[in-house]
């Protein structure tokens, strides 16, 4: 499952009234909830509680820890109790599938490092955009054709690439709205990141071609 669709299960989780109820209840709480505690703030039965909130907890909405809620230990402390809190990862889906997380990693990773080095932001975007790219690279199957396994590779990242002869087009920008707001700096970006990958995929090239409707960059064979 890719983490686009663990995110939209983990949002899908959260349709169910009951199980909404709970983890609001959890999420309101500073200390760990039991689900004892839980069942009895929503009225519910004990069972219905656990089931809800171990889906939560597989959904990864919840985390969960044993504790000993009587604060004893050794013998006669009672068997440790199941409890609960909001996970401490976030979750967030957007159709069209966007990565800003992404390039915002991208871009403050080179401003630090030029605060620090003194060299030019722009030159070490250009490097961890390629370098990421290469990254990306690793994750192409075995034996598979250049393009098509690029397609497979960059729609886990969000893009949406379409197979046109010996073009592979790209439906959608990751990065949609900051590149309406900052489009060559952006479109730079998308370049060195699919330049980076072409140049450890084999047989690719990017090239810089904006048109309507679509990411500014597509790839080619050599």
């Amino acid at each position: 499952m890719s983490q686009f669709d663990e995110q939209v299960a983990a949002v899908s989780a959260l349709s169910d009234r009951t199980r909404k109820a709970l983890y609001d209840y959890v999420r309101d709480r500073a200390e760990p909830v039991s689900r004892d505690a839980a069942a009895a703030a929503l009225d519910l039965p004990r069972h219905q509680a656990k089931f809800h909130l171990d889906r939560l907890e597989q959904a990864g909405l919840l985390e969960a820890d044993y504790v000993r809620l009587t604060g004893r230990s050794g013998p006669g402390a009672g068997r440790p109790a199941k409890v609960y809190r909001r996970a401490s990862t976030d979750v967030a889906v957007s159709v069209p599938q966007r990565e800003y997380e992404f390039a915002a990693e991208l871009m403050a990773g080179a401003i630090a490092e030029s605060i620090t080095s003194g060299d030019s932001v722009q030159t070490l975007l250009q490097q961890r955009s390629r370098a990421a790219g290469a990254a990306l690279a690793e994750r192409l199957p075995q034996a598979a054709d250049p393009l098509t396994g690029a397609c497979e590779v960059l729609t886990e990242l969000g893009y949406e690439p379409r197979l046109q002869g010996e073009t592979v087009e790209m439906a959608n920008c990751p990065f949609h709205s900051l590149a309406t707001e900052h489009t060559e700096l952006v479109c730079t970006l998308n370049h060195d990141l699919l330049g980076g990958f072409c140049a450890c995929a084999g047989g690719l090239q990017a090239s810089l071609e904006p048109a309507p409707d679509r990411c500014c960059v597509t790839l080619t064979r050599r």
